[in-house]
């Protein structure tokens, strides 16, 4: 999908307005015996390992348009992971801003963390398993975070198809506001009625989608559900052929079950 490129709006001094993009993306599979499970957390963090997590955040860095000043990465025992990326609309003498980090004695200044608080780009990993029926779960937790005219949206399709996710939930909020050449406070710099405007039609042909939106306040939420099922695409350490028709439909209703659950975000009996 071309998106139109939009006329600029010509502000007064800087544009300050801060775009939130947060996404819950999560992956769901059947593993049946305890080993299959303990392999499928193993597949996860490995899969999506610090250093991967880093790779996928540097090119949303690229496609948004931001400078990357500092990297921080993690991964965890005995599962998970995270990566926390400070950026810059424009770009930063490397030298002075290296000399910041390694030359300050003890925790990093309080103006380097409530920049942090503007422009940033975080995820976080959760893989995990259910004690008894085999269902495990896999979550990544995204937020890119932009001041200026840098916009989170332009990252919007590279990252749910690095993913590929069974359910997305995303919140979209613009804060603060900025000027106009003539002082008026300008609250919003770009059109948007839904997140999904910023959706490639691949994308939306993948999943059905609600919207829940408070227009007054510039906040906007999707939630995406994959709408093919296929079995085999949901099973780990075995495939569907080995399976009974009785476990089959067993497993399917698990499965289903586990993501209306999340998709509404309520528990079902």
């Amino acid at each position: 999908m071309d998106i139109k490129p939009i006329k600029k709006l010509k502000l007064y001094g800087f544009n300050n307005l801060t775009k939130s993009l947060s996404f819950n993306m999560y992956d769901i599979c059947y593993a049946k015996t305890l080993e299959d499970r303990q392999r499928y957390i193993e597949y996860i963090d490995e899969m999506y390992n610090a250093e991967r997590l880093t790779k996928i955040l540097t090119d949303v860095s690229n496609i948004i348009g931001a400078h990357i000043l500092n990297i921080a990465k993690q991964d965890y025992d005995p599962q998970g992971a995270s990566v926390t990326i400070l950026i810059a609309e424009n770009e930063v003498d490397n030298a002075s801003n290296e000399k910041s980090y390694t030359e300050a004695p003890g925790p990093i200044p309080e103006t380097i963390l409530a920049h942090l608080d503007k422009s940033h780009i975080t995820v976080h990993t959760y893989p995990e398993v259910h004690p008894d029926d085999g269902i495990s779960t896999f979550r990544a937790d995204i937020d890119v975070s932009t001041c200026g005219q840098i916009s989170p949206l332009k990252a919007l399709n590279y990252l749910i198809h690095c993913f590929n996710p069974d359910i997305v939930t995303l919140d979209y909020r613009v804060r603060g506001f900025t000027r106009s050449v003539e002082g008026k406070k300008v609250y919003k710099d770009h059109k948007i009625n839904s997140i999904q405007n910023y959706l490639t039609s691949d994308t939306k042909d993948l999943y059905q989608m609600i919207d829940v939106n408070v227009y007054q306040e510039n906040i906007f939420h999707t939630k995406m559900l994959l709408k093919d099922f296929d079995l085999d695409n949901y099973l780990f350490g075995i495939n569907k052929k080995e399976l009974q028709k009785a476990e089959k439909k067993i497993i399917k209703q698990k499965l289903k079950r586990e993501m209306f659950e999340i998709f509404y975000g309520r528990n079902m009996s």
